[in-house]
């Protein structure tokens, strides 16, 4: 399925977004609607956006109180240039903070789907996300399923995949309240460092227990989305 996708990295503590799509650190410009997003591709089908393209330096902190984290989400939402787009993926820091309330509140007059969570099978972060359902109940926030995270570990050589942690906490989690259990990525050495140098691990790697547990959650999730 061709789309023209945005991601909108709200993570302001801690942006990613730049480093896992290998895009470097390129100048954000200005243009009469504002600031054009970093394109990935030629075609200009991927756009981004991170408060990462601002920094002097990338290790700089970003030390901010609500008022200006929220102003700043703000401006991503309203003052950046992100064309026709399919979908926009808003990628936010764990918890329910600041950076969850505004962006919420600056979408308000756009369509928003809903939320994926993503959740790790102990505990101990089932705990976290179960929050995270509650705070998305409170706000009328449609949750589009859970996604459980580091399910196991997926070895490079063999493709034998083996319970580190725990298994089937998100599987639980999305049956104790009554949401879709979009499906479970394993622990996998190939997409770390993938993620780590920057490069396609669904090009690289299309034959790995990763790629088709990413691809059907990606098709669950998308033809959620249409149907809706």
């Amino acid at each position: 399925l061709a789309a023209t996708v945005g991601i909108l990295d709200i993570d302001l503590c801690g942006p990613s977004i730049p480093r896992m799509l290998s895009v470097g650190r390129p100048d954000v410009h200005q243009c009469d609607l504002g600031w054009v997003p970093v394109y990935t591709d030629a075609e200009k089908s991927l756009a981004l956006m991170s408060i990462g393209f601002l920094l002097d330096d990338p290790d700089d902190a970003v030390v901010w109180r609500g008022p200006k984290k929220t102003a700043l989400i703000g401006q991503f939402v309203s003052d950046v240039a992100w064309g026709e787009l399919d979908v926009l993926l808003v990628d936010t820091p764990p918890g329910t903070s600041d950076e969850h309330l505004a962006v919420l509140e600056n979408l308000k007059k756009h369509k928003v789907d809903g939320a994926i969570l993503v959740t790790t099978p102990q505990a101990v972060s089932t705990g976290d996300v179960r929050r995270e359902i509650t705070f998305c109940k409170k706000t009328g926030l449609r949750i589009l399923g859970i996604v459980e995270n580091m399910s196991g570990f997926a070895c490079p050589h063999c493709s034998e995949c083996t319970n580190i942690f725990s298994k089937g906490g998100g599987e639980d989690l999305a049956k104790l309240t009554g949401s879709v259990f979009l499906g479970s990525v394993p622990l996998d050495p190939l997409l770390s460092a993938s993620i780590e140098e920057g490069k396609d691990f669904i090009q690289s790697f299309p034959h790995s227990p990763t790629f088709s547990a990413i691809t059907s959650i990606s098709h669950t999730l998308l033809n959620s989305l249409q149907a809706a």
